[in-house]
C-alpha cells in the first residue's frame, strides 16, 4: 500500500472511528463501508472538512448482493459512491447497505453533490433503491409502465413483457413474453479428422 493511501485510511479511521464498519484497501483504492444511518453525515463531512475535501461525486451505482459468495453480507442492496478530491488528488469509494431488503431506502446525496441526481435515478430505475429527499425520483432508462427492476439478480433475462405494434389497433401494445427458453451453449463444429496426426 502506498504512503498516500495509508495516510488517507488513517485519517478516515481517526476522524470517523466506530462509524466506519470497514475500511478496505485493495488494488490501490480505499473503500469505506458505513451504516445507512451515518451515510449522509459522513458524505457531508467528506465533502466539507479540509482534511478530505472530496469536491466531486464521480459515480454512484446500486449493487445487488443476493447471490454474492465472497464475504458475508447482512443486507442485499447497497450503493457505492465514487468520490474525487481534486485539491488533494485522491479518490475514495463510500459504500452503504440499505436496511430493508424488501423496500431499500437511503438518503439522497443530491443536496451535497448535484451530480448524484441522474445516478440515483438510475439506481432507482434499475435496482429499485429509493432515495429519500431526491428532487425528481422517477425512471430514467426504462418505460414509465415498466414492471420490475432489470439489474436485480432475480429479474428474468427475457423480462416479463414484450411490446409490439398491433396493426388492427394501430398502436404499440404490451403482452406477456412469447420467447421460448433456449440453450445458449455454442455448438462446436469440427472436421471429421480434426486433431489426427499425419493427415497432411
Amino acid at each position: 500500500m502506498s504512503e498516500k493511501l495509508e495516510r488517507l485510511s488513517q485519517s478516515l479511521a481517526d476522524r470517523f472511528g466506530e462509524q466506519l464498519k470497514e475500511i478496505i484497501v485493495a488494488r490501490e483504492e480505499v473503500t469505506v463501508v458505513v451504516a445507512a444511518s451515518d451515510y449522509f453525515s459522513i458524505a457531508q463531512a467528506l465533502r466539507d472538512e479540509p482534511e478530505f475535501r472530496f469536491e466531486q461525486l464521480v459515480d454512484l451505482t446500486g449493487l445487488d448482493y443476493s447471490s454474492y459468495s465472497g464475504i458475508e453480507i447482512s443486507a442485499r442492496f447497497a450503493v457505492s459512491v465514487h468520490l474525487l478530491s481534486v485539491s488533494k488528488n485522491q479518490r475514495l469509494r463510500l459504500r452503504t447497505f440499505a436496511d430493508d431488503d424488501s423496500f431499500p431506502v437511503l438518503l439522497s446525496l443530491v443536496e451535497l453533490w448535484p451530480s448524484a441526481n441522474w445516478f440515483e435515478r438510475e439506481a432507482f430505475d434499475l435496482f429499485g433503491i429509493t432515495f429519500a429527499g431526491h428532487p425528481d425520483l422517477r425512471r430514467i432508462l426504462t418505460d414509465y409502465g415498466f414492471v420490475g427492476y432489470p439489474f436485480r439478480k432475480d429479474f428474468p433475462v427475457t423480462g416479463y413483457v414484450e411490446m409490439r405494434y398491433d396493426q388492427d389497433l394501430g398502436r404499440v401494445i404490451y403482452q406477456p413474453v412469447t420467447i421460448e427458453p433456449r440453450e445458449n451453449t455454442p455448438r462446436i463444429v469440427r472436421d471429421e479428422n480434426y486433431g489426427n496426426v499425419g493427415n497432411g
